[in-house]
């Protein structure tokens, strides 16, 4: 190993370094936000989960990746638009955001919606639930993280979504229920090792 090569792994250590101090104080503000969220949930948890935070720096990564996906194909540009079904607090909006994505949410449980509309404004975050949504096709990057734990809502839930977004947008499915989207001929995996797709027709 040569000195350049020593002082880049250095540099990359240490932005690593970096980066887990600033999640580390993001997650506590998100901690913080969700001790007030949970406990007055409207969800019917029987079915639903109330706010769940995914974990910070593999969404970050997740988003980070759809950006330099788009940018290597010459596909990104002022405007891009991200959408959260089911945003919660808002902490994956602000994440996009600053990854210069323009970000709107849905969101139903009054606990959490309030907490978004505050941290990312009132008009990026809409009430509402992905059964009565109208738009998804809109929008360039989908996003989502498992909103349903009773398995035929979820995975409704799943196709819906498939269906609605248009050709060209990348999708991001936390655990995701249905494995059938590697065989679909609508959409590409583009990570091996996270839940990212194009569709690539409809």
């Amino acid at each position: 190993m040569n000195g350049s090569d020593s002082a880049q792994q250095s540099g990359t250590a240490n932005r690593d370094e970096e980066l887990d101090v600033l999640f580390g104080v993001i997650n506590r503000f998100i901690g913080y936000f969700t001790r007030q969220a949970v406990p007055r949930t409207g969800n019917d948890t029987s079915v639903e989960y109330p706010f769940v935070a995914m974990d910070t720096r593999q969404a970050y990564d997740q988003l980070l990746l759809a950006r330099s996906y788009l940018q290597d194909h010459s596909l990104f540009r002022p405007g891009l638009t991200c959408i959260d079904i089911g945003c919660g607090i808002g902490n994956i909006l602000l994440l996009a955001e600053a990854l210069e994505f323009d970000v709107f949410g849905i969101e139903k449980d009054p606990a959490s919606l309030q907490i978004a509309r505050n941290l990312v404004g009132e008009k990026q975050v809409a009430e509402g639930d992905i059964w009565t949504f109208e738009g998804l096709a809109d929008f360039d990057v989908v996003y989502y993280f498992r909103p349903f734990c009773e398995k035929t809502k979820q995975l409704k839930f799943e196709r819906l979504v498939e269906q609605q977004c248009k050709p060209g947008a990348i999708l991001i499915a936390n655990r995701k229920m249905d494995e059938a989207i590697d065989t679909d001929p609508r959409f590409q995996r583009i990570a091996k090792d996270f839940p990212v797709w194009r569709k690539i027709n409809r």
